[in-house]
This record gives C-alpha cells, structure tokens and sequence, in this order.
C-alpha cells in the first residue's frame, strides 16, 4: 500500500462527490487554481462551490504556480487544507506558510539530481516535498532513481506520469502517490471507472 494517494485536477462537482464517497477515498484531492494553460484549470466561482463540499477525511489542495498576493487572498477565502506551491522560493514560501496559516507542499520540477537535490532548502518549510515531471500540464515523467539518496524520514509525495499499474513498484517507497492523466478518457475529463480501479487497487496492493 503507499503512503496515501492524490488524485488532481478536479474540476466538476460530479467527479468530487464520486471521489469523496467512495468506499477508498484518496488521501488528497488537488485543484488547479491558477494555472490557465492547463485543461484542468477551475475558474475562482467554481473553485468556491466545489471546496464547499464535506471532504469528510480527505484534504484539498489548492495547485498553485507562482501566485501572486492578489492570487493568495482569494484563496484563503477557500476551504483549502494545503496549497500546493510550484515556482515558489524557500523566502517566500516560508512567508506564504506563515501569513496564511496553511500546509505546504513544495512542488520540485525533476530533470536531474541538481534538481532533486532542492528538496534541502525547504526541509523546514513545507510539510509535504512533491517531486514532478518537468511538463506541467503535460505531465511529463522522470527518473525515479534519481530519488533514491532522499532520506526515508522527508515526506515525500511524487508525480509525473505515473500510471496505476505503476503503483506496486513504489509500495516500499514510503510515497504518497500523486495521479491526474492516467484518470481521464480521451477528451480529458476524469473517468470514474478508472478512478474506482485506483482506489480499489491501492488497497488490494497494500500487502
């Protein structure tokens, strides 16, 4: 089993409630909320309806790029448990924490271990270390190898590409597992059939 999962860019309520009622639901559930290149960007209106829900046990997480202040006010107006920073530097990150009152994960983009290695000037700072792709929206993988030389006692959470079917080589990883892509049909919207295989098959593979 890892550590828990995170399926991201959640956009409709009809999706949000499937995921939150199920009988496995996902540690996390992550919105895109200002990143406009991405299709799975939510309008700030649409972000207020769908973190009115009761989440029950799992935590939202708001996906943020770079936000300015303007950006960051209005998202602390939303039932948020984390914000997940992209492009944030420790200094400002550690300001964001504090003035917001909010979990952080820091969301590294991975190439090579220069990369990686980042992890070290937020240890901390952020309560959660996400390791991604370097594709943003595009979801692009990386080596995973290059994460081996990260301690077991950092919590860590990684993304990029990954599949479902990728999920029993991480069981001893001591991962939370971060999925968006592998869940959608062809025209980009989530697949509750697929979701429904996650979350079941996380918990078949817990042993």
């Amino acid at each position: 089993m890892t550590k828990g999962l995170k399926i991201c860019g959640i956009s409709d309520l009809k999706t949000l409630k499937y995921i939150l009622s199920h009988q496995y639901p996902p540690k996390f559930v992550g919105f895109i909320s200002n990143y406009k290149k991405s299709r799975r960007f939510v309008e700030y209106e649409k972000l207020k309806v769908l973190t009115n829900v009761e989440k029950k046990n799992t935590y939202f997480v708001s996906v943020l790029v770079n936000p300015n202040d303007e950006m960051l006010d209005l998202m602390k107006n939303l039932n948020f448990d984390y914000y997940q920073l992209y492009d944030v530097n420790p200094k400002r990150t550690k300001v964001i924490k504090e003035k917001y009152k909010v979990k952080i994960i820091t969301a590294l983009t991975i190439k090579n271990q220069k990369d990686v290695n980042e992890y070290k000037n937020y240890l901390k700072i952020a309560d959660i270390i996400l390791f991604d792709g370097k594709g943003y929206e595009k979801s692009i993988g990386f080596n995973h190898n290059l994460l081996n030389p990260v301690p077991i006692s950092i919590n860590k959470m990684i993304a990029g590409n990954i599949k479902i079917e990728d999920i029993p080589s991480f069981k001893n990883k001591d991962y939370f597992i971060d999925l968006s892509g592998c869940l959608e049909d062809e025209d980009g919207k989530k697949d509750f059939k697929k979701i429904n295989k996650l979350l079941n098959f996380d918990i078949k593979n817990e042993n």
